[in-house]
């Protein structure tokens, strides 16, 4: 495959999931041969919160050849800022949700120079982008469960509901009030998984029993916790969140419509004493290892990247999208005093954090 595939992300230093998944990606086409980097402005930059080693590109601004592809993150669109007049661009959404908050108005991508390509990871993902960009065809790149780090135990199950908080702060107050409050819950753990690295996570979950799956109140692009929870054998209950409807065609997990927190403790204790679960635990994480795998996913890539260079477009100067922050930011969903008592870089990154962790990944 002739042409750089380069990957534009920001340079958030706090644990965020689609940053995470996007290194990803650049690390599974160097590994089948595809020459993909990232790109983030300041030279030298690394992620400290994971093992960041991948190919890295820096500066503003970049020259672009005739068969390079630069790949955005859906939150880094603007009208009237295109990226990289007459390239060869993909917007990639790893949450449909959130696909138009920096680019609300109808049409696609306005003041963009040629119609770029579009990625994105769910079923639920392609069906709503076919209805919102009509004449656009999304196509889909599925994550990656990592079921190696993913896995259970060697040791038996803890009697443990898990679930994770951060993006449904409120509501998990009254989740935990609901199980303590039920005398099923004696002698139960129930653990909030949040702010711990991602090893930690799979730790927990590799002997808990149960996981709720909680996402975000605007919805999810898939929601990787509840998939990486069945790769550790737990039973799995809760919101679908939208993208993560598909994860509840697994055999380990059970759907609660949304907002029904007391339907959703019910089931979590219910699931604690559920007959034969070590075969259904098994068959859960069998479930996930089947569908989310590298081989699936770089395949995927290579299609997408196929797709994207055939559109229109050539050599291009391409400007990194870091370079509108300040106008991103009015856009985005954080109420002022949020970051009006900080500096400009942390206003920007606190905002980002709002903005950029849509595919819910497993670091909290």
């Amino acid at each position: 495959m002739t042409g750089r595939v380069i990957y534009a992300s920001f340079e958030f230093q706090f644990p965020l999931g689609g940053i995470r998944v996007l290194n990803q990606q650049v690390s599974l086409l160097r590994a089948v041969g595809v020459e993909a980097f990232r790109w983030t402005p300041t030279p030298g930059f690394r992620y400290t919160w994971f093992d960041d080693d991948v190919p890295t590109l820096s500066g503003m601004t970049l020259d672009l050849g005739p068969e390079d592809v630069l790949v955005l993150h859906e939150v880094s669109v603007l009208p009237d800022h295109d990226p990289a007049p007459g390239g060869h661009k993909v917007i990639y959404s790893q949450g449909h949700y959130v696909n138009f908050l920096t680019c609300p108005d109808p049409g696609p991508y306005p003041g963009w120079s040629v119609r770029p390509a579009l990625w994105t990871i769910s079923k639920a993902g392609v069906d709503m982008f076919r209805r919102a960009l009509p004449g656009f065809e999304p196509h889909l790149v599925p994550n990656v469960i990592d079921t190696e780090l993913f896995r259970p135990a060697p040791t038996e199950r803890v009697r443990r509901i898990a679930w994770m908080s951060r993006k449904r702060p409120i509501e998990s107050t009254l989740l935990r009030r609901l199980l303590h409050a039920d005398p099923r819950s004696q002698g139960v753990d129930l653990h909030d998984i949040h702010a711990v690295p991602h090893e930690e996570v799979a730790r927990v979950l590799s002997d808990t029993s149960v996981f709720i799956a909680l996402g975000a109140p605007e919805g999810e692009g898939f929601g990787l916790p509840p998939a990486e929870a069945m790769a550790s054998g737990c039973l799995v209950t809760g919101y679908a969140g939208g993208g993560g409807a598909e994860l509840f065609d697994s055999p380990s997990a059970w759907r609660i419509p949304e907002l029904e927190t007391d339907r959703l403790a019910d089931k979590a204790l219910e699931l604690l004493d559920l007959p034969g679960q070590d075969e259904v635990r098994q068959a859960g994480r069998q479930w996930v290892a089947d569908r989310y795998t590298t081989q699936a996913a770089v395949e995927a890539q290579i299609e997408g990247i196929r797709k994207a260079r055939a559109l229109p477009g050539g050599a291009a100067l391409a400007t990194h999208p870091a370079a509108w922050m300040e106008e991103l930011v009015t856009r985005f969903p954080v109420p002022p005093e949020t970051y009006a008592r900080v500096e400009p870089p942390a206003a920007s990154q606190r905002s980002g954090e709002a903005l950029l962790d849509r595919s819910d990944g497993a670091t909290r």
